[in-house]
């Protein structure tokens, strides 16, 4: 697909005053003023994302409220249920929680539903079952609970307490728990609602950590050193595509060095299951090895097993459970590619589905839904509009959306409110349920909302270029820089370069459609050359394969670490 490319212009004297201070590469200091970065103190910030930088998450609304009750729980050893998500998110904010307060010496246990028996989020049956049936006094939801207006309003008729912590978008008309804690409602003044679910749950632990210390509860115990749970932060925050900006990249950063150095038994069996390289992990290693792994899970068994896996001590058993997931995944990829396959070919087939619309929305009987949402991603890469699928069991239906930049799918989803059964969800991702004989009227209602949001001019996926460089310019120095920058995602994006006509020296194919090259710019013998990975060159059958020459070359530049030797490699992302 046409990509619209961006190259970024940052003030020229901006970016001297950076290289001059801070005694960088010039690329670096363009990155730096690219990503709006302006004194001194913030870059210092930027480039050291210590945990001694956290601040403290008292701001968030009604944290106050939540931490004094749980504290009661504790000292009264009141049973408390642990309720968290099926995704990565959720998973790793049960995990956290429930280690800190077992740690305390809670009576604390905890509760994940089912994704396709019991769908998303807290409901009536579960407080009877579960809560009420087991005694339970307090409940605490974790990734979820802003919408279970009902299932709150069962458990205060029944003398048990419920304590949201969540992090999705929330009505002002919030349940009537004894805390919501949330930091998008619209009267937290916290301005951290860039947190994932997890990054809310170790907010929660920071503050119940520092009110036992007032009580002097940790005298003749050993108090829990809440950097070990910055790996279960990294891999929640990584995994719900939040912006990795401010504390999401301090606990992400110290996550990932943890992972490194110190993984967890059930993290460094999942590293050593996936095939990644547990020293050099980054936070893509994290999204596209790691996190599909434990998603799976919850996708196709139940994601109790992910859990399990980071609770797990024993390497073993970490290494047993691991080998599940593993296998779990690699059906849900053969899964996942069935439906996108058929979705394709259905496209091929009516080319007038996707004809001047701005969405795609389609609907099947018994598609696996817990694959939807990996299907949606797909697609709406692929076409570049929001996407919506549905899988229908009967009269009702299951569905997953994924959105493009610009497009806010929540907001989207609100305007149809009235045909669907409920909704929930992010900007660029939610669920939703739906009676079939609505189906029709929400992709005519869903299909107008988002075409008014859209811009009049053709929209191509954009591409925000943060310097044109040659290959004189990459040295090992500059690598070095750009490594400082990251942990990247949304908001702290992976440094994009743009090289000028480009020569290739030498190409190899590499499994199916991968091309290894070695270019150099200007003459064909010129001794300043860069070796380069294309991945799936050529995907889209543009017989990009035996090309010798780019106009202009779209790339990324990473270490490439095999064995015990670090190169400077171009992963190309574009060509002209």
């Amino acid at each position: 697909m046409k990509k619209q490319l961006e190259i970024l212009q940052p003030d020229a004297a901006r970016v001297r005053d950076i290289q001059r201070h801070f005694k960088c590469h010039p690329v670096t200091a363009r990155i730096l003023a690219n990503r709006g970065l302006f004194t001194q103190s913030e870059i210092e910030a930027f480039l050291n994302p210590s945990v001694s930088r956290l601040r403290a998450f008292a701001t968030l609304k009604d944290m106050d409220t939540a931490v004094a009750r749980i504290v009661r729980a504790i000292f009264d050893q009141e049973k408390i249920l642990i309720f968290g998500d099926y995704d990565v998110d959720g998973i790793t904010s049960t995990t956290l929680l429930y280690e800190f307060l077992t740690q305390a010496g809670a009576c604390a246990d905890y509760y994940i539903p089912d994704r396709v028996e019991e769908g998303y989020g807290l409901n009536c049956c579960q407080i009877q079952d579960k809560a009420i049936k087991e005694t339970y006094s307090l409940v605490i939801t974790l990734d979820c609970g802003s919408s279970s207006h009902e299932a709150v309003n069962l458990a205060a008729q029944n003398k048990v307490d419920v304590i949201v912590t969540d992090h999705h978008a929330i009505s002002e008309d919030m349940p009537r728990a004894v805390a919501v804690v949330n930091p998008r409602r619209k009267d937290c003044d916290s301005g951290a609602a860039y947190l994932a679910g997890v990054g809310v749950a170790f907010c929660l632990v920071v503050s119940l950590r520092r009110r036992l210390r007032e009580l002097n509860f940790w005298v003749g115990k050993k108090e829990p050193n809440l950097k070990t749970f910055c790996d279960l932060v990294a891999l929640g925050t990584i995994a719900d595509v939040v912006p990795l900006i401010r504390e999401n990249r301090i606990m992400t950063s110290a996550g990932l060095n943890l992972i490194a150095t110190r993984p967890r038994p059930g993290i460094a069996a999942l590293i050593q299951a996936s095939g990644a390289n547990g020293a050099a992990l980054d936070a893509d290693d994290i999204a596209f090895k790691l996190c599909p792994r434990i998603n799976a899970a919850g996708r196709l068994e139940h994601a109790r097993m992910g859990v399990a896996l980071l609770t797990a001590t024993d390497p073993d058993q970490a290494l047993r459970i691991a080998g599940e997931l593993n296998k779990l995944n690699s059906r849900r990829q053969e899964i996942e590619q069935k439906i996108f396959r058929e979705i394709l070919l259905f496209l091929n087939d009516t080319p007038e589905t996707l004809k001047n619309t701005a969405t795609l929305v389609m609907g099947k009987n018994n598609w696996h839904e817990g694959v939807l949402g990996i299907a949606a991603s797909r697609l709406a890469e692929k076409f570049f509009r929001p996407v919506i699928l549905v899988s229908f069991s009967g009269d009702t239906g299951k569905g997953s959306g994924r959105s493009i930049p610009g497009i806010n799918l929540h907001d989207a989803l609100i305007q149809c409110a009235h045909l669907l059964e409920g909704f929930g969800g992010h900007p660029m991702a939610a669920g939703l349920r739906i009676k079939k004989s609505n189906f029709a009227a929400f992709k005519t209602q869903f299909e107008k909302t988002v075409a008014a949001m859209m811009p009049d001019h053709p929209v191509f996926p954009e591409l925000k270029i943060d310097s044109r460089v040659d290959f004189d310019m990459i040295s090992p120095v500059l690598m070095d820089e750009i490594t400082t920058l990251a942990p990247f995602g949304p908001e702290n994006p992976e440094p994009l370069f743009q090289a000028c006509k480009v020569n290739v020296k030498f190409s190899r194919i590499i499994g199916k459609n991968h091309r290894r090259m070695t270019l150099c710019q200007g003459r064909a013998n010129s001794e300043s050359t860069l070796n380069a990975i294309w991945f799936n060159a050529d995907a889209d059958g543009a017989h990009n394969l035996d090309r010798t020459f780019f106009e202009s070359l779209i790339f990324k530049l990473k270490w490439n670490q095999w064995n015990g030797k670090k190169t400077i490699q171009a992963i190309i992302s574009y060509v002209e």
